[in-house]
Parts: C-alpha cells; sequence; structure tokens
C-alpha cells in the first residue's frame, strides 16, 4: 500500500512538471519536496520575448523582485500558468540563475508562437474574396493558433453553403515567410457547383393535399425550366424557414402535435433530392376556455375580444395573436395596456386534454396601473428635444397605453428628421413605484432638400436656363444670431424654409418664398405659414436686328398667410387650416391655353381658403404601408355679384373651388404595425401595398348665370408638373395622369371647371432602411376633364396602365419614373387610335 502511495505522489509531480516546465538545477538549490524551502525574489528575467512586452509577461506572471516564493511550491507553477493561458506563447519555462543564501534569481524564457503575416485566400472570385476577408475574425500580427484557424474555416464553409454549394471544402495550409519568419495561412477553398434540387419528395401526409404543403416552400422549389421568376437552388437557411411555414400550417389547422422531419439524397454534384417525412398526428379542438385572476375586465368581455367557440378548430397562433398582438383588431393584451397596466401578463395553459378536445385556463397577472414617470430622447444630434417632446402622446403623469406609443412613434417618423426604420421605443419599468420611463431613440437623417438644375437654351432667345431650390425642413430662426448655430445653417426646430428661383432667360423668371413655424408660440400644434411669390412669362418677336422685342408677357405675383390646428375630435388625426390669400394676374397679349377669355386684363383673387384633412398613414412618409388620408377644401371669393349684378367679374375675381383628395394604403402582406413595441423593436417587414386614390375638383361662380374667368382651373395627364405652359402662372391645377403625354392633350381649350381620377397602385419595397427609400409599382388609373358642370360625367374616364418606380432621397426628395400605357384616344390623337406609351419622370411630388 506505501508503495502504491508513492507510485500516486510521484506520477503527480511528473504531471506537474511536464505541464508548466519549471527547471530546478540541483547544482545551483537542492530540491526536497517534503521540506519546502523560502526565498526572496532578488531579480526576474524575461527571456525571448521579441514581439511581447516583458512588462506585459511579468504582469500576467504574478511575480516581481521582492516577492517571497517556496521552491518548491505553488506560486511559481501558477505564475507559468497564468502565462500559458493566455495563448501567447508556445512554450514557456522557469529557470533559477543564481541563489546566494535567502535570494534568488529567475529567468522566465518564452517561446512565442508564429504570427500570421499574411491570410490568402484561393479558389474564389475577387469579389467573393473581398467578401470573405470583411467578416473573417483573423488578422495579420495576430498570434497563430489552430483554432481561430479551424473557426474561420467553418465560416468561410458556411458563406458558400449560404450561396448554394452544398459540396463546398475549404482546407487551410500554412508557409513560411521568409521576410519576417513569420507564417502565411492560405484558405484553399473548392466550391464544386451549385446544387440544384432535382426532387421534393413528401410522405405521411393526409389531412393537407401535398400541392398546399409545396406552397408553402417558397423558396425551396424543384428544378422546373419554365420557372423563370423562382429559383431552384437548395439554401439551408430558406429551407428550414420553409419547414417552419409548413409545421405552423398544420397548428393552425389543429394539428397541434405534428412534426416535420426531413433528409438531403446527393444525386451528384449538382442535383440532391429532398425527401419531407410528415407525421400529422391527430386534429384537435378548443373546448373549455376558463379565465383566471381576472378582477378588472368580466369574462364576458374577455370572451368577446377572444372570439373563440367551443369547437373551434385548436389554432394555438390564433390563440396568441388574441391573447397578445392582433396587428388587425383587438386583443386581451392591448385591453390592459392601453389602460395602464403594462404589467399585465397572461398565461394559456393546457389544464386537459380528451380525445380530441382540449380545456384552457387563461391564467392571468392584471398588476397595478403604471403611470408614465420620466420621458426622453436619446439619438438626436441636430434636432432639438422640444421639437420631438411636443409630438408625443405619452406625457408624465399619464397612463402608460401601447397605443399612445405607436401613435408617438408615428408622429416621430411624420417629422421626416429621422430614419422611421430604426425609431426605438424602450419602456422601462419600475415595479417598485409602479412607474415606468420611456426611452424614445431615433438616428438623424438628412432632411434639407436642394434642386439644382442649368442649362443653355430657352427657344429663340437663347440665354440660360437654371433652377435653384433650397428647401430646409429643420429651420431655427431663434439661432440666426448664434454664430455657433450655423453648421452650415442654424437649424434644429422643426420650421420649414423655402426658396426657389427659376430663370429662362428674358422669357421665364420665377421666384418663390415660404416658411412655416408648426407650433407658433411652442406651446400648442398652430401653425403659421407665410408665403409670397412672383413670376413672369415674357412673349419675345425678333426683329430686323436680330434681337427680340417684347410684345406681350403673363405676371402672377401675391402672397399668402395660413394659420392651421390639428384637433382632437373627432380623433386626434384631424387638421383644420385656413389660409388667406391674394393673387394678381397680369395679362398683356399673352394667349395661353388657346383661351381668348383674357388676352389683356388684370385680375385679383382675394380668397379664403378652408380645408379639413385626416392622415392616420403609418410611420414611413417614404412608404405607407397602412392608413389613410382624407383632405377637404374649399377656395372662397367674397360673392361680389351678390351686391352688386354689375360686377363683371375680371378685375376682381369671384368663384367658389371644391376639392376632395383620398388615399387609402392597404397591406397584403405581412403585419401593420410591429409586434414586439414594448421590447423597442418596431421595424417593420417587406409588405405589398395596396393604394387606392381618388380625386374630384370643380370650380363654380355664385350665380349660375355668371361664367367662370380663365384662373384656378383645371388640367389632366401627363405627369402633373407645371411648367412654361403658364399654369403655374394663373393658378391652374395640374393633375397627372400617366399614359398620355401632356395636359393639354386631354384638357379642353381653356381648360377645365370640373375634373375626377381614380387610382390603384401596387407597391412593394426594395429598400426601407437607411438614408434611401426605394420601392417598385404598378398602376392603373382613369380620369377626365369637362369645360362645364352640365358636361359632368364621372364614368367617362379616360384610362391608362404601367408600372413605375419611385427613389426617395433626403437632397433631392422624391424621385419618380413611370412608363404609361393610355388606353383612349384624346382630342388631339382622335384620328391615330390610342394614346400609346408615355415615359414620365418627376423630381420632389409624387404624382396625384
Amino acid at each position: 500500500m506505501k508503495g502504491l502511495k508513492l507510485g500516486i505522489v510521484c506520477l503527480f509531480l511528473f504531471l506537474l512538471s511536464g505541464i508548466v516546465n519549471a527547471q530546478y538545477q540541483a547544482d545551483l538549490i537542492p530540491v526536497n519536496y517534503s521540506y519546502p524551502k523560502e526565498y526572496t525574489i532578488a531579480d526576474i528575467q524575461v527571456v525571448g520575448a521579441d514581439n511581447i512586452s516583458k512588462q506585459t509577461i511579468l504582469l500576467l506572471s504574478g511575480l516581481k523582485a521582492g516577492d517571497k516564493v517556496a521552491i518548491p511550491g505553488d506560486k511559481l507553477t501558477n505564475s507559468l500558468k497564468n502565462i500559458w493561458k493566455q495563448k501567447i506563447v508556445g512554450d514557456v519555462q522557469m529557470k533559477i540563475t543564481k541563489v546566494e543564501g535567502d535570494q534568488i534569481w529567475l529567468s522566465i524564457e518564452l517561446k512565442e508562437r508564429p504570427r500570421i503575416s499574411d491570410i490568402l485566400i484561393e479558389g474564389t472570385s475577387k469579389s467573393e474574396r473581398t467578401d470573405i476577408q470583411e467578416f473573417l475574425s483573423i488578422r495579420r500580427g495576430q498570434v497563430l493558433s489552430q483554432s481561430s484557424v479551424k473557426n474561420q474555416r467553418i465560416r468561410i464553409d458556411d458563406f458558400f453553403l449560404e450561396k448554394g454549394y452544398y459540396n463546398v471544402s475549404t482546407t487551410p495550409t500554412y508557409s513560411k515567410d521568409t521576410v519576417n519568419d513569420a507564417q502565411i495561412v492560405t484558405f484553399n477553398v473548392t466550391k464544386g457547383e451549385k446544387v440544384k434540387i432535382e426532387d421534393i419528395v413528401v410522405t405521411g401526409v393526409s389531412q393537407i393535399e401535398e400541392k398546399v404543403i409545396k406552397r408553402k416552400l417558397k423558396n425551396t422549389k424543384k428544378v422546373n425550366h419554365w420557372r423563370f421568376y423562382k429559383r431552384s437552388k437548395y439554401f439551408e437557411d430558406e429551407f428550414l424557414e420553409d419547414k417552419a411555414s409548413v409545421l405552423a400550417l398544420y397548428n393552425e389547422k389543429g394539428f397541434r402535435d405534428a412534426q416535420v422531419d426531413y433528409k438531403i439524397e446527393s444525386v451528384n454534384d449538382k442535383r440532391i433530392k429532398l425527401y419531407l417525412d410528415i407525421e400529422e398526428g391527430n386534429k384537435y379542438y378548443f373546448r373549455d376556455i376558463t379565465w383566471y385572476g381576472n378582477h378588472i375586465y368580466k369574462d364576458s368581455i374577455l370572451d368577446n375580444i377572444l372570439s373563440i367557440k367551443k369547437g373551434d378548430v385548436y389554432n394555438k397562433s390564433m390563440l396568441d395573436t388574441k391573447l397578445n398582438f392582433n396587428p388587425t383588431g383587438a386583443d386581451v393584451s392591448s385591453l390592459y395596456l392601453d389602460n395602464g397596466y403594462l404589467f399585465f401578463n397572461v398565461n394559456p395553459v393546457e389544464v386537459r386534454v380528451d380525445g380530441d378536445s382540449i380545456d384552457l385556463e387563461l391564467r392571468m397577472y392584471e398588476g397595478d396601473q403604471a403611470v408614465i414617470n420620466r420621458v426622453y430622447v436619446t439619438g438626436n444630434t441636430k434636432t432639438s428635444d422640444h421639437v420631438i417632446m411636443r409630438e408625443l402622446w405619452t406625457l408624465p403623469g399619464d397612463k402608460f397605453s401601447r397605443t399612445n406609443l405607436i401613435n408617438s412613434q408615428r408622429q416621430i417618423a411624420q417629422l421626416g428628421y429621422f430614419d422611421p426604420e430604426q425609431i426605438g421605443i424602450f419602456p422601462k419599468p419600475n415595479p417598485a413605484d409602479g412607474t415606468v420611463d420611456i426611452e424614445y431613440a431615433v438616428v438623424e437623417k438628412p432632411s434639407d432638400q436642394l434642386q439644382l438644375s442649368g442649362g443653355w437654351g430657352g427657344g429663340g432667345a437663347v440665354s440660360f436656363v437654371g433652377t435653384l431650390g433650397l428647401m430646409f425642413n429643420n429651420f431655427s430662426t431663434r439661432n440666426i444670431l448664434n454664430r455657433n448655430a450655423w453648421s452650415p445653417l442654424p437649424s434644429g426646430d422643426g420650421q420649414r424654409l423655402s426658396l426657389q428661383f427659376r430663370a429662362n432667360g428674358r422669357p421665364y423668371q420665377s421666384f418663390n418664398f415660404s416658411f412655416t413655424e408648426p407650433w407658433l408660440g411652442g406651446k400648442k400644434p398652430i401653425s403659421l405659414t407665410l408665403s409670397t411669390y412672383y413670376s413672369i412669362i415674357r412673349r419675345l418677336e425678333s426683329d430686323s436686328d436680330g434681337g427680340y422685342n417684347e410684345t406681350g408677357f403673363l405676371k402672377n405675383k401675391g402672397a399668402s398667410i395660413g394659420i392651421g390646428s390639428r384637433l382632437n375630435w373627432p380623433d386626434r388625426y384631424f387638421f383644420l387650416q385656413g389660409t388667406l390669400g391674394l393673387v394678381n394676374y397680369n395679362v398683356d397679349n399673352y394667349n395661353f391655353g388657346g383661351t381668348s377669355l383674357c388676352e389683356k386684363c388684370n385680375s385679383n383673387s382675394l380668397s379664403l381658403q378652408l380645408s379639413l384633412s385626416r392622415d392616420s398613414r403609418g410611420n414611413n412618409p417614404q412608404f405607407y404601408t397602412h392608413g389613410s388620408s382624407h383632405t377637404l377644401s374649399v377656395a372662397l371669393t367674397p360673392p361680389y355679384t351678390l351686391f352688386n349684378e354689375d360686377h363683371d367679374g375680371q378685375r376682381w375675381l369671384e368663384y367658389n373651388k371644391w376639392m376632395s383628395d383620398n388615399s387609402w394604403f392597404i397591406p397584403l402582406t405581412g403585419n401593420t404595425k410591429s409586434a414586439s413595441i414594448l421590447s423597442g423593436s418596431t421595424k417593420n417587414k417587406r409588405q405589398l401595398v395596396l393604394n387606392a386614390r381618388a380625386h374630384f375638383g370643380f370650380i363654380a361662380p355664385y350665380r349660375s348665370s355668371n361664367t367662370v374667368g380663365p384662373f384656378e382651373r383645371f388640367r389632366l395627364g401627363g405627369d402633373g408638373l407645371t411648367g412654361l405652359n403658364g399654369s403655374y402662372l394663373y393658378g391652374t391645377d395640374v393633375i397627372g395622369l400617366r399614359g398620355y403625354s401632356d395636359p393639354a392633350v386631354l384638357t379642353p381649350v381653356g381648360d377645365g371647371v370640373a375634373y375626377n381620377k381614380f387610382v390603384m397602385e401596387l407597391r412593394y419595397p426594395i429598400v426601407t432602411e437607411g438614408v434611401a427609400t426605394i420601392f417598385v409599382l404598378g398602376f392603373a388609373e382613369g380620369g377626365n376633364v369637362w369645360s362645364g358642370l352640365d358636361e359632368f360625367n364621372p364614368f367617362n374616364l379616360k384610362r391608362s396602365a404601367g408600372m413605375g418606380a419611385r427613389i426617395f432621397m433626403p437632397a433631392f426628395g422624391m424621385i419618380g419614373v413611370d412608363y404609361g400605357y393610355g388606353f383612349d384616344s384624346t382630342p388631339i390623337s382622335a384620328t391615330e387610335g390610342n394614346n400609346g406609351w408615355q415615359f414620365h419622370f418627376t423630381i420632389g411630388q409624387q404624382i396625384r
């Protein structure tokens, strides 16, 4: 027995000495393992640390001159273990170099691991090498270790697996760098061929048709040479998502025990077979559902929201939706969370499974109502806090409400100063005192716009043609005198300042200025808008000297002041605006629109415009996914003829002008809002959205015996842009109708007094995050314009259809490209059949 113990002790000491490689020279110090002797370190040296700081090694060892150590003992052993654990050396030894009495001199001798001098990737394209290098976690100069190289090999394989290279293989090799005695690591990649799915075999199905299951495999399709819109390559991540969709389908049909197994069979280097083995299990139904723990709301109220009846197919997904988040209707959580019960939770428990029936207990914890304590904003580097805070529906002292959180998120997004996809909401409950702090995290984005163009043209009187426009959407007048706030202009208070100048040499000049303060006085959402403008188009004719004489002109100058206010009734989406405007139209020998109603006149228009609107559209102003907007407006001049029958209606215009614009956004795929807003996640998935629009307008005199003047009328057609046709200068509203070349093609001579238009657009986003927003669309629309109200026929429409795209960039606004086909002939092209294909390009506006 004594021999066995002695053997174990010897083996332990042998292994210990082998781990740390410590050496004690017998000729310098006698080592007695039974009686360790204590020494004081006189000095300690580090040898072999060429690329590592010697001071770092000493710090890792935990030893310094003056320390007392026992030989043999654990202190020296542990110091070497600490150095070894850092994985920066290949070998470490402790040597005793000198002993005098109880003084000892030590030397730590290292053998460094080789470092990486370069990382090469072979067998890939240049672009692939660039992408791979970006996500590798090893870098030049780093200590080389087998484990880190293995991890990089796995990463490279995963990179190509995601791209469909199912047979990829990566082998690392090493070569010595003769320049700096380091190692060059080369990853040799054999990608093989992209693997396609030859066949998908589904077994075990009886309750759901096989073709329905395969439709759920949206991203996993077998080879079909006739199908060009879906790839047939195998991507593991996408297949696993499809597999989860199949399982969700069974769960929704009541098969809660369903399981989906799969295996992959290699046919050759380019083909695989995919086998799905489905175990459907039994179909279940809801039976008795009992509420427990509810005191605030009665069972009948909760039952009505849940809307699940005894005998309904057991659908856990639907149950969770009705309990926690229902994007299309009411749910139990919203009922509580909108009433301040932030700490509420409900847990469905299956208490009994009897045959094909399941009894549920819905166990609830209502908790206390939470009151908002503190509200603050982070991430706004440019916009002042008060600009954001005044838009919020969540104020300190209010009861907590999830709906108000969502509405606040929408209000912040509508400002246009922040990336709508990165607006984070983070409620921070304080259960101890029943309060909640709310953090709104935003990411600033550019919101100012620049319009700059130039060229040389102008028809006969060749001259410079140019436009300079500046739109500052987050201006600050209070900081104009603060030189430190100019970067490049004072900003952050949410005011809007717009300046625009257009010129086409002598023939045309135009200047516009407007300023809007959205919160007049800073306490209530009352907006003040001031604007003024001046434009002139000259009629020039060449003379005998080669110059040009002015023979006519059309001038337009005006100013307006508008006051608007948000309303709290019928709900907080309503807005009322009143604008008082004065415009002067001065025409002298300038025929416009083919009319002779006013070849020489000087007319004034004093009008009051009232508009009532409701806007409940979603969070992203560049790509709405839900909600609607409605505007009804009327412009009224004084009824001069009611007081003076001899009033000719020319010097002071008389009319009443009515317009209605309506737009609906209906998501056809995906959820309309985030289900996890309480965790700060607010991003929407890509959604196919239907946008339906309806527009209507007419202008009329107060007396039926009078006629409408030549101003303030309607034009329909083309891209909806006003140009040098004079439409802008005499107050005409130009309404776009894609597929037709120009408003004059559809508009009767002298412009129209009534119009209507209907639009259906299917929109799909390509990019919604970051600075730019890009989406594509398909459209069908119809409209018409009439020269008299007695001719108005809402069913007599000029129709068109086509496709397009929208790109929003903060510096330029919305850029639109459309290609539309006009199905109907126009007065100008009546003898030529249909109007045909037309290309439209717009900047800075949406086609109404």
